[in-house]
């Protein structure tokens, strides 16, 4: 306890090894949806489930202790909302990858993130990119995270007229999905600690009254890891279509990381002198995390913004990290439950997933919280920011919102008379994705 105490230098940090015990549970129940999650949205790339749980459990466990014993950061890691979506539904089922090839893509955004951190290149290729588009990329993809889980509801069907129409509103599994949003909402406005848990554990429940799921056990030993476990394919990639893949996973693993570490870091007032301390450990925990977790057989891994809630409860050193890490590593002997909480039900129009669903939409609404950000009254800032969030769910690929943004920034601004305001970074970025549309098949 004592070498424990003066490795994470309590006393200096004003904690103790109670408070950071209670804030890393309190953080891991917030964010341990994604034990649930990462396996249904991966599966729907032809990835196998049971390895793919393990895979997350273990990349995001030891994404944490380097985090936690590296970087002394209290935020734990895990597979990213927003580029699990972009791995399946953009990579896999829209540009035609493998996921084996994906996986591969991951990975090399992953090297290329440690090398630009340890270069120095990351700081210009950030502060190049305008605000106006870091907060419409999260935007748009908060408005794709939730139009999949309004899909995976139940809410909302395909519909050969309309596109999309009211789904069946009456039946169980939606009924399921409502319920768990609600008490989800409900939960979360009364500030309770792990309310997305609580909501989908509801959901779980109701859905097994109403017949629409067999429970078959709690505890078991981990599913086999071999299925995804070093299943990298990097043929076929030396196309223009890669390249732009690896840029915005880039991308967004590189906005989401400052912007969960800068959110995280002045709460936990990390902050000094306007800088953060070690950023570049936790910045090397990241890409370091990225790198393993594809390896092992999930997407992208990265900082957690709801770290916050552990550190609201106190926690501030590294060591909130590694309790987290130790309840991801717990979390490998309830796959029976996960099964059970992750079941699917068809009702004619393609697979609803009930309990898993509500937590989707919920994180998606939260991820709208960049929209205050966006200048609203500069037509140059605006109009890309929403072209940029707009077409990511109505497109449903996170890759064309993302290149039309680029495109429409360098764009409006060039032709407008402010070409002056667009760096160079951003009309390579442009000329790049460009390029994917002339040449695209």
């Amino acid at each position: 306890m004592d070498k424990i105490s003066q490795y994470f230098e309590f006393q200096k940090s004003g904690t103790s090894f109670k408070t950071e015990v209670s804030a890393g549970l309190a953080t891991f129940f917030t964010m341990s949806y994604i034990i649930f999650v990462q396996p249904m949205v991966l599966s729907a790339a032809g990835m196998d489930a049971g390895a793919v749980f393990t895979a997350t459990c273990l990349a995001s466990a030891l994404a944490c202790f380097i985090m936690g014993i590296y970087a002394n950061y209290p935020i734990a890691q895990a597979p990213l909302m927003g580029e699990n979506f972009f791995f399946t539904y953009t990579v896999v089922l829209t540009m035609g990858y493998s996921w084996q090839q994906a996986l591969a893509l991951v990975f090399i955004s992953g090297v290329l993130f440690l090398l630009l951190t340890m270069t120095k290149v990351r700081e210009k290729l950030v502060d190049a990119v305008p605000d106006c588009l870091k907060y419409a990329i999260a935007c748009g993809i908060g408005l794709f995270v939730a139009l999949i889980g309004l899909k995976e509801a139940g809410i909302i069907s395909a519909d050969p007229a309309t596109l999309m129409t009211l789904g069946e509103i009456h039946s169980k599994p939606v009924l399921v999905s409502i319920g768990g949003l609600l008490v989800i909402a409900a939960l979360f406005a009364r500030k309770v600690k792990g309310a997305v848990l609580i909501g989908i554990i509801f959901s779980s429940v109701l859905a097994f009254v109403l017949g629409l799921s067999h429970f078959s056990g709690f505890v078991s030993l981990p599913p086999s890891l071999e299925p995804t476990f070093m299943k990298l394919d990097l043929s076929g990639l030396l196309n223009i279509d890669a390249v732009s893949v690896i840029i915005i996973f880039l991308f967004m693993a590189i906005f989401d990381t400052l912007g969960t570490l800068v959110g995280v870091g002045v709460q936990a007032k990390l902050m000094k002198n306007g800088k953060l301390e070690r950023v570049s450990k936790a910045l090397v925990s990241d890409a370091a995390a990225t790198t393993v977790g594809s390896l092992l057989g999930t997407s992208t891994v990265s900082s957690y913004i709801e770290s916050s809630v552990g550190v609201a409860n106190g926690g501030k050193t590294g060591f909130v990290a590694i309790v987290v890490g130790f309840m991801f590593l717990a979390s490998l002997f309830i796959s029976p439950f996960v099964s059970f909480v992750n079941f699917s039900v068809d009702l004619g129009k393609g697979a609803l997933h009930p309990v898993t669903a509500p937590a989707l939409i919920f994180v998606g609404s939260l991820m709208m919280g960049s929209l205050r950000h966006i200048n609203w009254d500069d037509f140059t800032d605006f109009a890309p920011a929403f072209l940029t969030m707009v077409l990511i769910p109505f497109t449903f690929n996170i890759a064309d919102g993302i290149a039309f943004g680029f495109i429409s920034y360098a764009a409006i601004k060039s032709l407008s008379g402010r070409g002056k305001e667009v760096s160079f970074v951003i009309w390579i970025l442009a000329a790049l994705f460009s390029a994917r549309y002339i040449f695209l098949k």
